[in-house]
């Protein structure tokens, strides 16, 4: 980073001042900038849940629901252009062994706009926003598949790691099905045909299972390396609250599947089994939240040890929204199922701290791609020498 900062101070006030051209942005964007709409989505989805009286709330978050659709298709835009004028270095990304692990944040992303479909596309556009949703969903859904398994696979063959330098990261693509499973739970009920709401639920169930088991073990092993190794580098900071991630969506997950689990099991003649369903599901829903909670308290530690050091400001602090977020939205959750006003005092509380750790990171990408120099690849640098700086710290 140090010979991009000269260019940055000389032209502060210039767009794109860190970047020899325009051109270079696209040259250096990675997937690291879909947590970004993973992040913003999840903070316009909670705002239109919010128990609360306040309708300038869902409109809010109808309007970042919006704002996030233009920055994923932009973002998508970026990122298939390098592929076309940057394709060898853009393949570089399969070896890397902390970038490559973003790819789970396309589909991640993906899905915060599927859900907004039905919480602020149907009021505002009716059922026609239904087929839609179905067919991005089985999109999401082929990422995620994809993600979950070609990730780790390249992981085992191709790339170099070390248990002390792993960190939270290995997880997001892993994560990305439980988080389609969870958004196939909103899709099922709004479907009109009985065999694709059974379909699409079955479908939700394994991508569940396909996700939650392995992101649970890869928790044990980051207890192990923080235990025997301390804390990642400064620069990996935020990963911290990537722990959070799998478990809120698993408790979010199980609630979503097993509410409307009843009706759709009985329109198959299998009414105990969807009874089963849903009580299995608002117990593990519980069970994942107090094990969130004991991650959440632990990274607020590990954060304020982190800040109090001073930690540089990169694309990964986007690692501290998506967790906490639907962490928060399972919360509200189990507050709307149990009718416990502890659970929706917390939801709120935590949607605060949501809105204020948002406006820091969001403000600051904003400041840094305008002057450019968070557009910066790992990859590209890996090129000249595989031991660089920059491809052992991986979040630009």
């Amino acid at each position: 980073m140090n010979d991009i900062r000269p260019a940055v101070i000389r032209g502060r006030g210039r767009p794109l001042a860190a970047l020899s051209t325009p051109r270079e942005a696209i040259r250096q964007f990675t997937p690291n900038w879909f947590a970004a709409t993973m992040g913003t989505g999840i903070l316009a989805l909670v705002l239109g849940q919010l128990p609360l009286s306040a309708p300038w709330l869902k409109t809010v978050g109808e309007a970042l629901w919006l704002f996030n659709m233009g920055l994923f298709v932009l973002f998508s835009a970026m990122y298939a252009s390098r592929w076309v004028l940057f394709f060898h270095e853009a393949r570089q990304v399969f070896g890397h062994s902390t970038v490559s692990m973003f790819f789970g944040t396309i589909p991640m992303g993906l899905a915060t706009i599927i859900n907004g479909l039905f919480l602020y596309g149907l009021p505002r556009w009716g059922e026609s926003v239904i087929s839609l949703a179905q067919a991005l969903w089985w999109i999401d859904v082929a990422m995620a598949l994809a993600c979950g398994v070609l990730i780790p696979f390249m992981m085992f063959t191709r790339q170099k790691h070390r248990i002390d330098q792993m960190t939270a990261v290995w997880l997001l693509p892993v994560v990305a099905a439980e988080v389609a499973a969870a958004s196939g739970g909103l899709l099922a009920p709004h479907l009109t045909d009985a065999s694709e709401q059974f379909t699409v639920l079955i479908a939700s169930y394994v991508l569940w299972a396909y996700s939650v088991p392995v992101a649970l073990s890869i928790l044990v092993i980051l207890l192990l390396r923080m235990a025997l190794h301390k804390l990642p580098h400064e620069s990996m900071a935020a990963s911290s609250w990537l722990s959070l991630g799998p478990i809120g969506t698993g408790a979010l997950g199980m609630l979503v599947l097993g509410s409307d689990a009843p009706a759709i099991f009985a329109s198959q003649g299998l009414p105990g089994v969807g009874e089963i369903a849903q009580g299995m599901g608002l117990l593990v829903g519980i069970l994942f939240w107090g094990l969130g909670l004991w991650w959440m308290a632990l990274a607020l530690l590990i954060t304020l040890r982190y800040f109090k050091a001073g930690i540089p400001f990169n694309l990964g602090w986007w690692g501290f929204i998506f967790p906490l977020g639907v962490y928060a939205i399972s919360t509200l959750k189990l507050g709307a199922v149990l009718h416990m006003a502890f659970f929706n005092a917390m939801g709120v509380v935590l949607v605060m701290m949501l809105v204020v750790m948002w406006g820091i990171v969001a403000g600051r990408t904003l400041a840094g791609a305008y002057r450019g120099h968070l557009f910066v690849s790992p990859c590209i640098a890996s090129l000249g020498t595989m031991n660089a700086p920059s491809c052992r710290s991986g979040l630009t």
